[in-house]
């Protein structure tokens, strides 16, 4: 029989059940709820493996070229972050913020070599090597007479110091490809440098934005191939000089400190890159598409146009060439025989020519053969929000400043050109105005950005300030034999601005 004490004891022990099943329940959601957020901290000691990509509203995926051709766009940058609590205790606006503008008279100057510090753990260091044998072979072993067909180098975090201050957690990583490839199998560790102020931020919320007074990232070039060290810069300043947009540049000393101590890695020439802050500050707006032509596309031949040749540096998710399509379709179009002044009205609604042809006269005066009309590459096409014409900005000028490779650089007139390889050269000077404004270009160059006497001075400045840095460069991180090296160069520059001078009377005799 069924009592009421019975039915209540029967209830207690169907509530104490419920109760403890709850009790678990509970515990469990307790349980998995610490988990997760232990997960989520990105400020703990827990070892994670992370890729690292740039969230900043500044679109980042470049790619450069130096004597050759590098792309960032596949640069890995998976990399162990077990050191992710730290201050940044030397942080000021002026100094690592966004929020300014760049300091060019801070970063770049013409009267001061200037040094760069580079910090980076043992493991990391390790990891870049071992990735360069992967990618190139043993260090010191091999010359291979073809380019390795490779990816980018990895990225890794590492601390930067200038002037006794720290930027924190800066990509850095190896760049190039042919220089890069070569030098490292000449073993030869002054290696040209890729360095990212914020690649690592999403890793390491305290270097949000981070700047270097101004400047997201730079090139931190080699000087491969040039004894002098000098052309670099030389050729960027004579493109200044002339009125062209054009990366500034500066001298610097790198130490490289691995894991014992600091190393001299010798001279650099630093780089502004073209997809941070040249259009941002050369030209009125960075909005417009930015291009960094490359292979065959990049020569301009009718039917050649492909997207791949014409990588996108802003606007990328945009997928629209019509701009580039458009130079192309105006360049070959047949009022070139038909009607040249429709022809010529035409490509100047799409292209700046004057740019062009100015640029044009200051590559054929220094002899700059590792671009346009030798090599597809080395160049930017910027579209000017300004005017809407496709703006030509000259890139990596390390070979320049002589007569060079590949049969060497073009003559005045373009008599050692194929034309039908390099339409915008050949058509353009083909073409009776354009040919004669080239040629006031080239007279007003040669009267005053390359002046034979002020070249000769500035040759005779910067080699004074260098020589120090340059003769002093270590064995495994120089690419001189002596330091007689440095100063043949030196001799064969103030010769080259003589020379150059000779030719340019020669050509216009013949005009």
């Amino acid at each position: 029989m069924l009592t009421i004490n019975k039915l209540i004891n029967k209830n207690r022990l169907s509530n104490q059940s419920m109760m403890l099943l709850l009790i678990i329940m509970l515990a469990s959601m307790l349980v998995l709820t610490g988990c997760d957020s232990g997960a989520s901290d990105s400020t703990t000691d827990t070892t994670e493996v992370s890729s690292s990509t740039d969230t900043d509203t500044d679109t980042d995926t470049d790619t450069d070229t130096d004597t050759d051709t590098d792309t960032d766009t596949d640069t890995d940058t998976d990399t162990e972050v077990d050191d992710a609590d730290f201050e940044a205790t030397d942080w000021t606006d002026e100094t690592h913020s966004k929020d300014v503008d760049p300091n060019f008279d801070e970063v770049f100057s013409d009267t001061e070599v200037k040094r760069f510090d580079i910090v980076v753990t043992e493991e990391r260091w390790e990891s870049m090597l071992d990735n360069m044998t992967e990618l190139y072979g043993e260090f010191g072993r091999g010359s291979s007479s073809s380019l390795s067909d490779t990816e980018d180098p990895i990225f890794v975090p590492a601390e930067v110091f200038y002037n006794d201050t720290q930027w924190y957690r800066v990509g850095i990583r190896f760049k190039g490809n042919s220089s890069l490839q070569t030098s490292w199998q000449q073993g030869i560790l002054k290696l040209a440098f890729k360095l990212d102020f914020d690649e690592y931020e999403d890793d390491y919320p305290q270097i949000k934005n981070q700047r270097f007074y101004g400047f997201k990232k730079f090139s931190l070039k080699n000087n491969y191939n040039d004894e002098s060290m000098l052309r670099e810069k030389v050729a960027a300043d004579v493109f200044k000089d002339a009125g062209l947009a054009v990366s500034h540049t500066g001298f610097y000393t790198l130490y490289v400190d691995h894991g014992d101590e600091p190393e001299y890695f010798g001279l650099y020439t630093l780089v502004e890159e073209v997809d941070d802050t040249v259009i941002d500050t050369q030209f009125s707006s960075d909005d417009g598409n930015l291009y960094k032509p490359e292979d065959d596309g990049a020569m301009f031949v009718e039917g050649s146009f492909n997207q791949d040749d014409f990588e996108k540096k802003t606007n990328e998710d945009d997928e629209d060439w019509s701009d580039i399509e458009a130079l192309f379709s105006a360049l070959h179009d047949d009022t070139y025989t038909s009607d040249p002044a429709t022809w010529r009205t035409n490509l100047e609604a799409v292209f700046d020519v004057d740019v062009f042809l100015k640029y044009l006269a200051v590559n054929g005066i220094i002899q700059n053969w590792d671009t346009y009309g030798i090599m597809p590459h080395n160049y930017y096409l910027y579209n000017d929000p300004d005017t809407s014409k496709l703006t030509w900005i000259p890139w990596d000028n390390n070979e320049a400043l002589q007569d060079g490779n590949q049969g060497g650089a073009l003559a005045l007139d373009f008599s050692d050109l194929n034309s039908s390889s390099w339409p915008l050269i050949s058509k353009l000077y083909a073409d009776d105005v354009y040919r004669e404004q080239y040629n006031e270009y080239i007279l007003e160059v040669i009267s005053d950005a390359f002046e034979t006497n002020k070249m000769q001075a500035n040759y005779n400045a910067y080699s004074a300030l260098v020589a120090p840095y340059a003769t002093t460069e270590i064995s495994g991180y120089t690419f001189l034999e002596s330091t007689s090296d440095f100063y043949n160069a030196v001799d064969e520059l103030l010769e080259h601005a003589e020379d150059r001078a000779t030719a340019v009377d020669k050509y216009l005799d013949t005009q």
